[in-house]
């Protein structure tokens, strides 16, 4: 007997005579290889690179040039889509580069073909529909491959566009006339676009459709390949260039990244893949390793007729590698060809969540033979302890019809709690060092050497329960010392379940900590109880801005009609409509003297400055509404502040715009005006009703037009009222806005996250303790039958088995508890730190254990799972030798 052959096939036989068991194995490591392999398939197929990515770029051109100035540039390989790229020392905006300074460094033989990416807007009955523009001749060869038409005609003459299936959604069809900017257009076509899927598109000529920057301009070009050379010599002119030749094959852009500040993320990316492999294949080999134990306990004869007769511990263990080589090449195989059939049967729905066309179907190789061999690789960890321990058994005392194990090294436990205590300072020099961006990694390397040391702890805690036992009932005493005494498949379902427990209680940590910072810091909006309902219209450049005062007027009569119960208050401001042919803006600069945590910061947050001559309005009263109706009367600029200092003057200032695309505004005013300090204590009254609060007098002094700016709402406004008054102000205008104050509201993510950890760690909980109970119930079962046959009652097996289930699910859950507060603590401070925070307080850190889940997760599932495996285990079982 030599080689792996013998071995191989007594796995192959032994796989195929114990079905349950090899299909056990072959699910635990099947369904990760399937879903990752899934996963993978549809990463690489979303993927759009090389010459995908360059005809959605550029068409059937062999480049795409842009330029936004004159100056050096360096670029990675596609800056046109996203591709990272930077100025390198002087850059001209006001000058960029035009057709002939390109052309200069093509070559004559070159021909450019413009083409203008842009962003408009355009009326569609009383909604305003956002849309991309492209600007480029279609009927041009160069443009063959950026627009699929499907219905119509593509543009032929000035004033045609085309659009994508999106615009048509939105309630625009063929032959209509739209409006975009000065121009009429008629859309004479659609179809499909390159790119983009859910997004609204528009295409036609660089005249009627151009880039909404003036200093951008962009051509395709066609010549022949562009090289990386000649890309280089238009970056140093100031173009940016996406070529098809260099997206096919790429140079090495490692010194480039490097230079623009980009070359750490791939090792924290590849940091972050190794932790969570490193996690997958731990849990995957403990819960696969009950099963490779028992099996290795089922061929103890065997193994110890092969060690009598001459056979070595290496030939011994072959048998035992072999099974987990069998069973993993197997599952690997099967679970890799169910997840690339997942993953073809998935794209269609992933699809719809995605903004932009998936590639074609693609097969990842590389990575779907690295998926094979983390199979196969977690299957041969899973049987390599048993083997080993099965190589050491007591071949005499195996012969003889007794257990063979030999005792565990005493020093196993000791480097248990060394990787123990170096996770535990790992993980708290990774909390104390948050600032670092290494902290984060710390702590996750932490996590994996507390898991590895929690593993090898096990048998000690196993173990200590079993002498503990001695007062439990006699099937929990049983099945106690029962684990204690075959620890080759207790250990490993224990560590599996603790495993387990241990990240899900690390998650919630995490999740509840910063809920928790979520729900302190939390702003409110509007006055509790209170509703605020704005309205912003859009008005498009030519077009007239409604009458603001009759249109609020309408609104607040249609709530009355509707909801007569709900009182409304106007809340009235500085006219600030937002037209894009020209606007004003007004607004109070702070007192000098005062920072700004001190004053005028925390207000609700739709009115920094208002109107009003009486506190009332403003929904106070009190002393605080005594001091206001003081200032207003006086004709005082009232400002909130934390301070009480006197304060004579404020300065109210207006600056006054032109254009959508202004950058300064066309003029500034100023004016000095009265103002009083009225101290506002945030913790008790909640947040300002405004920064500042302007008198009518004082406004009209300074010839700021007032405004109603929105609708305080006020009485019962249940869920129900609130549809009501949105479908009610819905009927009236567009592009309003209601806001009612309930405090903060857990969002139903954190709940799903909740709800999904919970259900995760369930599942791998209960199929980790089931499968270790019915194998360990299977190993049993001479054992069960001599207390059959001694006159134990039927019902004692379920006991037994129930019992077994409790104690390696309570030993896993409170185990796994432990050392899941290690990370999950850590983990909290640089998650819930404020930026800047140096401690305890309003900006973090913030610690929450979400008890209701780990009690859960530690004592409702093991009783849970217990009760499972009572019901269903067997409570006869056939004889297993008769005496005649």
């Amino acid at each position: 007997m030599s080689g792996w052959r013998p071995a191989l096939r007594i796995a192959w036989r032994d796989a195929l005579r114990h079905r349950g068991r090899s299909i056990l194995v072959l699910v635990m490591i099947s369904l990760p290889v399937l879903a990752v392999s899934a996963a993978a398939v549809l990463i690489k197929t979303s993927e759009v690179t090389g010459v995908e990515a360059a005809d959605r770029v550029m068409g059937a051109a062999d480049a795409r040039v842009r330029t936004e100035g004159r100056g050096e540039v360096v670029q990675l390989a596609d800056p046109i889509r996203g591709d990272a790229w930077m100025q390198v020392g002087d850059f001209d905006y006001d000058d960029p580069l035009d057709a002939s300074d390109v052309q200069a460094v093509l070559g004559d033989d070159a021909r450019l073909v413009p083409i203008a990416a842009g962003w408009q807007r355009a009326r569609l009955g009383e909604r305003v529909v956002s849309f991309s523009t492209t600007g480029v001749d279609l009927s041009d060869p160069l443009a063959r491959g950026l627009f699929g038409l499907e219905t119509g005609r593509l543009p032929g003459a000035p004033g045609e566009v085309v659009v994508n299936d999106a615009m048509l959604d939105k309630g625009f069809a063929i032959g209509d006339d739209v409006r975009v900017g000065d121009a009429m257009l008629t859309i004479v076509g659609a179809g499909r676009d390159a790119t983009v899927r859910d997004q609204p598109v528009m295409l036609g000529s660089v005249a009627d459709l151009p880039s909404d920057s003036t200093n951008v301009r962009e051509w395709l070009v066609s010549g022949g390949p562009v090289n990386w050379s000649t890309v280089r010599e238009l970056n140093a002119v100031g173009g940016l260039v996406t070529s098809r030749a260099v997206l096919a094959d790429p140079p090495d852009f490692a010194a480039i990244a490097e230079q623009m500040g980009m070359g750490g993320g791939s090792s924290e990316m590849v940091a972050v893949a190794v932790l969570i492999v490193v996690m997958a294949l731990i849990e995957v080999v403990l819960l696969a390793g009950p099963a490779f134990a028992v099996g290795a306990r089922r061929h103890a004869r065997t193994l110890a007729l092969i060690a009598a007769s001459g056979g070595t511990p290496r030939q011994s263990r072959r048998v035992i590698l072999g099974s987990g080589l069998v069973l993993g090449l197997v599952a690997s195989a099967v679970g890799l060809v169910l997840g690339v059939v997942a993953g073809w049967a998935l794209e269609p729905l992933v699809q719809r969540f995605n903004g932009e066309w998936f590639g074609p179907f693609e097969l990842p190789w590389r990575y779907l033979a690295a998926i094979v061999a983390f199979g196969l690789v977690s299957a041969l960890l899973a049987s390599v302890v048993p083997a080993w321990l099965a190589s050491r058994q007591d071949v005499v005392a195996v012969l003889a019809g007794r257990r063979g194990d030999r005792r565990p090294r005493a020093s196993t436990p000791v480097v248990g709690l060394v990787l123990l205590g170096v996770g535990v300072a790992a993980s708290a020099y990774g909390a104390v060092t948050s600032d670092n961006s290494s902290g984060a990694f710390w702590i996750a390397g932490a996590a994996i050497v507390s898991v590895l040391g929690m593993i090898l702890v096990v048998p000690v805690v196993v173990a200590a329960f079993a002498r503990w036992s001695g007062r439990l009932p006699l099937t929990a005493r049983y099945a106690a010392r029962d684990a204690a005494r075959h620890r080759t498949r207790t250990v490993p379902a224990v560590a599996a379940v603790a495993a387990t427990v241990a990240g899900v209680v690390a998650l919630g940590i995490a999740n509840a900590s910063d809920e928790l910072q979520n729900q302190e810091t939390y702003r409110p909006q509007a006055p509790m109880g209170a509703g605020e309902l704005t309205w912003a219209p859009e008005v498009l450049p030519g077009e007239a801005a409604p009458d603001v005062a009759t249109t609020w007027d309408r609104i607040e009569s249609a709530i009355h009609r509707a909801v007569p119960e709900v009182r409304t208050t106007a809340i009235r401001g500085p006219e600030q409509l937002y037209d894009p042919n020209g606007y004003t803006s007004t607004y109070v600069e702070g007192p000098r003297g005062i920072e700004e945590d001190e004053c005028c910061l925390d207000f609700y947050g739709f009115s920094s400055t208002v109107v009003a001559d009486r506190a009332v309005e403003l929904g106070l009263d009190g002393e605080e509404a005594r001091l206001v109706d003081a200032g207003l009367s006086a004709g005082q600029v009232v400002l909130f502040t934390s301070r009480t200092d006197s304060v004579d003057e404020v300065t109210i200032r207006t600056e006054t715009w032109r254009g959508e695309s202004a950058t300064e505004p066309e003029s500034r005013s100023s004016e000095r005006v009265p103002a009083r300090l009225v101290a506002w204590d945030a913790d008790r009254f909640g947040p300002a009703p405004a920064m500042a609060v302007l008198p009518t007098e004082v406004a009209g002094a300074a010839g700021i037009p007032v405004a109603t700016s929105s609708l305080r709402l006020t009485g019962d406004l249940d869920e129900a009222t609130e549809t009501r008054i949105r479908e009610t102000v819905d009927a009236v205008v567009t592009d309003s806005s209601l806001y009612v104050e309930r405090g903060y509201q857990r969002p139903a993510e954190a709940v799903i996250i909740l709800v999904v950890l919970g259900a995760l760690g369930a599942v791998l909980m209960l199929g980790g303790t089931l499968t270790a109970t019915f194998l360990a119930l299977s190993d049993a079962r001479p054992d069960l039958a001599t207390l059959s046959a001694v006159g134990a009652a039927p019902r004692t097996r379920r006991r037994v088995a129930a019992s077994y289930a409790l104690v390696i699910g309570a030993v896993g859950a409170v185990l796994g508890a432990a050392i899941g507060f290690i990370p999950g603590i850590a983990i909290s401070r640089p998650l819930t730190a404020g930026y800047g925070s140096t401690g305890p307080g309003p900006d973090g850190p913030f610690l929450a254990i979400p008890w209701a889940l780990v009690l859960v997760i530690v004592v409702a599932l093991p009783l849970l799972t217990a009760a499972v495996v009572g019901l269903t285990a067997r409570s006869r079982l056939p004889l297993v030798a008769r005496l005649d």
